[in-house]
């Protein structure tokens, strides 16, 4: 752990701090060159733009371009360490824009002291980008920005730990049910954790099909039931009118168990009562709630998921947020809603059905990878997520209206 932690704080260092840099994308070489760069020549798209506010997408880096803001309170697993401490966080999720769906991205660290502060200071930034990643924002905060910024932002807003999240989990449950021989219809699904990503994931779920009555959601005081008169409103939507109380009361029979929460919460003696053949998604990083291992020795029809990149079937949100993005902003899409996400999810699932491509092993260190417990959502690697997930975001925000422009010629095939 020492060398890696090493290695970490070298490939930030070197060759040069950080990791995202500013690169031309016109000659700068002669007069001539920056005449036009700068003045005289800047003059003629100012003013076209003046003229016509769309004209910015025409002779500007806006529609390619995204914010990743954060304020540094739920920083990874490490909590609320401030802006700067997530600095490395955000270019790093800037490198993955660029590396995976070649959008540009500047990270934000916003100093504020109330959420009203720093809605203004993001909204009244907002339409230097073609659209903003939010990021790393603890709950119930995160709710309140993310919607307040939809509201009043002309341009996509993603909070990627609550919806980046939710769309992974659900395309790799829907297969692991699929494989178990179960309709998320009649799954009693068990939710370990009650803040962002778990509510979001709930929420996807019911969106593509679960039953809200057969959800039983955790948090540090138990099951979330109808009795208790200390839930916020978002835990309210989750309150199960039920005598259950303990994580032992409801995993009972439980078909999937989510944990969006810490480390070992969920024992082989809880496995163990879980319905014929469940499917796990133990979630927390870098220690999931109940490692495969012990799983997988308490029974053997299991199907599990973590967020590792050591185990198989990590639930990893760059399978998503880059492609949402890319997508969304191809169509110069308002907002991302919920018929864009669901077609990300079963974008991204049907992609684990197919033939993987040797180079996708070869990236992997896999031999063979098929469609099955062990591989029920694509590889981060895959380059078919590029251009299969943002055709279908891209096509269902055309179909729901909220799109600026028509399909491109490059998703109609």
């Amino acid at each position: 752990m020492k060398d890696f932690r090493q290695q970490a704080l070298d490939y930030h260092q070197f060759p040069s701090p950080g990791k995202i840099g500013i690169e031309l994308t016109t000659p700068a070489e002669t007069s001539q060159d920056l005449s036009l760069a700068y003045s005289p020549g800047v003059a003629e798209p100012v003013r076209e733009i003046a003229e016509n506010p769309d004209a910015v997408y025409q002779y500007t880096g806006k529609g390619n371009t995204v914010a990743v803001i954060t304020n540094g309170t739920a920083i990874l697993g490490l909590g609320n360490l401030g802006g700067m401490a997530a600095k490395p966080v955000m270019e790093g999720k800037a490198l993955l824009f660029k590396r995976f769906a070649d959008i540009n991205s500047f990270d934000i660290e916003v100093k504020h002291k109330t959420v009203e502060e720093f809605v203004n200071t993001v909204a009244n930034i907002a339409d230097s980008f073609g659209g903003i990643n939010l990021e790393d924002i603890k709950a119930p905060e995160c709710f309140e920005i993310e919607k307040a910024l939809i509201e009043r932002c002309k341009i996509p807003v993603f909070h990627d730990d609550q919806h980046g999240t939710a769309i992974v989990t659900a395309a790799g449950m829907i297969n692991a049910l699929e494989i178990q021989g179960k309709d998320i219809k009649q799954a009693n699904i068990v939710c370990m954790g009650a803040g962002a990503a778990a509510i979001a994931c709930m929420e996807l779920l019911i969106s593509c099909g679960a039953q809200r009555e057969k959800i039983y959601m955790l948090d540090t005081k138990g099951v979330i039931h109808t009795r208790r008169d200390d839930l916020n409103e978002y835990k309210k939507l989750f309150a199960n009118n039920t005598d259950k109380r303990t994580l032992e009361d409801v995993i009972d029979g439980a078909d999937v168990f989510v944990g969006v929460s810490g480390p070992d919460l969920l024992t082989a003696e809880h496995v163990k009562l879980m319905a014929e053949n469940p499917v796990i998604f133990a979630c927390s990083n870098p220690d999931p709630e109940i490692k495969p291992e012990v799983a997988l020795a308490a029974r053997n029809d299991l199907i599990i998921a973590t967020g590792r990149s050591d185990y198989p079937n990590q639930v990893n949100n760059v399978l998503c947020f880059p492609f949402i993005f890319r997508g969304a902003l191809d169509v110069r899409a308002r907002t991302i809603n919920d018929a864009m996400k669901v077609a990300c999810v079963h974008a991204i699932r049907e992609i684990a059905k197919e033939e993987v491509p040797a180079e996708v092993l070869a990236a992997s260190g896999d031999v063979e990878l098929n469609f099955g417990k062990n591989y029920i959502i694509p590889k981060p690697m895959d380059p078919r997520l590029c251009h299969r997930v943002a055709k279908a975001v891209a096509r269902a925000a055309v179909d729901s209206g909220v799109a600026g422009l028509e399909l491109p010629e490059k998703y109609q095939d």
